[in-house]
């Protein structure tokens, strides 16, 4: 019997950390640039844009389709260094898991 209250325990603990650790996600900011800095996005931890900033010389109006190719690469860009600071923290909380190859944590 102690053995399944010291792991409720555990479990009441590690959802504690987990929680915690979604709220610094949801803190990270994530700058991402395309076009040599001439396009910068950045994310919130959840992926969400915060800003947008497009360089004056963009402003053509033969250059439309390079501006919309120039954010989408910015977007992506913060996307995967948000992806990368949340699997830090991710790892760093499950340590010692026997966590499964390939498991995606689901958020």
């Amino acid at each position: 019997m102690r053995d399944i209250m010291g792991m409720m325990g555990k479990v009441k603990e590690m959802q504690a950390k987990m929680e915690k650790m979604q709220a610094e996600i949801a803190e990270l900011h994530a700058e991402g640039k395309s076009g040599g800095g001439l396009v910068t996005v950045i994310l919130n931890g959840k992926g969400e844009m915060q800003s947008l900033k497009i360089d004056p010389s963009l402003f053509k109006e033969d250059d439309v389709e390079i501006l919309e190719d120039l954010i989408v690469a910015a977007h992506k860009d913060a996307k995967d260094k948000a992806e990368v600071a949340a699997a830090e923290k991710t790892k760093a909380l499950t340590a010692g898991l026997p966590i499964p190859p390939g498991f995606k944590m689901p958020f």
